[in-house]
């Protein structure tokens, strides 16, 4: 019985003291502290990455022997993630918009509205604008690109309305200025949550 005792009280003792390490090892908003000797990591590009109100926006790397490759493979991985950006922004948007406009027939809709958005997604990625790229040369020999790109929000808006104007049944169904202002909100979300 002794044992038994002795055994939970070092089991208890043993984890109030991970408690408190743990603990210790955070702020005060729960983020667990560097260590007092760690460097920031200073990311070329990575503030001209950030989305706002106006801009879809993302920064990407990429290393490789060939100087060009290394820019062409930053460039590549910076579209995908700004598509993808705008890929889960516009859905977002689009749930908002047949939500609060009770459009008819929701999912005939909302199907024929994400697809037309995919190709403007991909029309427009044509059209990005690269605001930030930095090229190093490793001491290995190896090449490293950091890159941003931006898409303005207009050029988006503008690309919708078009293939809207082009598509009889999305035209019927469709409020401009409600889903720019719906676009408009989600676009300062986006800003306030970090542009991410």
């Amino acid at each position: 019985m002794k044992t038994t005792t002795i055994t939970k009280s070092i089991m208890l003792v043993a984890v109030l003291s991970s408690v408190l390490v743990f603990s210790s090892c955070k702020d005060k908003k729960g983020m667990i502290k560097p260590d007092k000797n760690a460097k920031e990591l200073l990311i070329p590009c990575k503030d001209e990455g950030r989305s706002d109100k106006n801009y879809f926006r993302a920064d990407a790397s990429a290393t490789s022997q060939d100087m060009s490759l290394s820019r062409e493979k930053a460039l590549t991985s910076a579209k995908q993630r700004v598509a993808g950006l705008i890929n889960s922004k516009i859905k977002s948007i689009t749930d908002r918009y047949v939500n609060e406009t009770e459009v008819g027939q929701n999912s005939d809709f909302e199907q024929k509205f994400e697809n037309l958005t995919r190709e403007v997604i991909n029309q427009t990625l044509v059209d990005i604008a690269i605001v930030c790229e930095k090229n190093f040369q490793e001491a290995t020999g190896k090449y490293t690109t950091y890159i941003a790109i931006e898409i303005s929000k207009d050029v988006m808006l503008n690309g919708i309305d078009k293939g809207i104007s082009k598509d009889q049944k999305l035209r019927v169904d469709y409020d401009k200025m409600k889903f720019e202002q719906i676009f408009n909100q989600e676009m300062e979300k986006l800003e306030s949550e970090g542009g991410y």
